[in-house]
């Protein structure tokens, strides 16, 4: 985030706009516009650590000051006009952010069924007693009916139902 400071005052805020226009979907600012502050390398890195930012800011919802706190090693032009970006496109940058997760996937979820397995040995170990977790997912994907089997060990299984857990939080949060 340091090489924020190379920015001209008046050029910080026009940056930082145009890189949550980018994270909105729309242009990234072009390296072009500023290659006489940053060399191709440094661009890249100011780019990525100030989107990274802003939506590790928005996404974990974090407040004004626990935004302000990371930004402490920065001048205090600099933090104030992230902040202001950040206060003023928040709600832009929420709704980029949940476009991109619901894009992730459009199937749904129409039937799963699960069997429990006990494997007493492998071709590798004569006594190996695994439980083993097969899970069927019957899904839909615009009309199209796609089946799913997968076979899990208790870590993958237990790292399943975290993720299900933290995600049903998120939408819990959402409502």
């Amino acid at each position: 985030m340091k090489l924020l400071e190379k920015l001209p005052e008046a050029e910080a805020a026009k940056f930082l706009h145009k890189v949550v226009d980018g994270l909105c979907g729309y242009a990234f600012p072009r390296h072009q516009d500023y290659n006489a502050i940053w060399d191709l390398t440094e661009w890249m890195e100011a780019l990525e650590q100030t989107a990274s930012y802003f939506r590790k800011t928005v996404g974990k919802d974090l407040s004004d000051e626990e935004a302000a706190r990371s930004l402490a090693e920065l001048n205090p032009d600099i933090q104030k006009a992230m902040l202001a970006c950040l206060k003023g496109r928040k709600p832009d940058i929420r709704q980029a952010l949940i476009g991109k997760t619901n894009a992730i996937c459009s199937s749904q979820l129409l039937n799963f069924d699960w069997q429990l397995k006990l494997a007493l040995s492998s071709d590798k170990l004569s006594m190996l007693q695994m439980p083993l977790l097969n899970l069927d997912l019957d899904l839909s994907r615009d009309g199209d009916l796609k089946y799913i089997s997968v076979e899990m060990n208790k870590e993958e299984l237990q790292a399943l139902i975290n993720a299900l857990e933290a995600a049903n939080k998120v939408v819990l949060q959402l409502k």
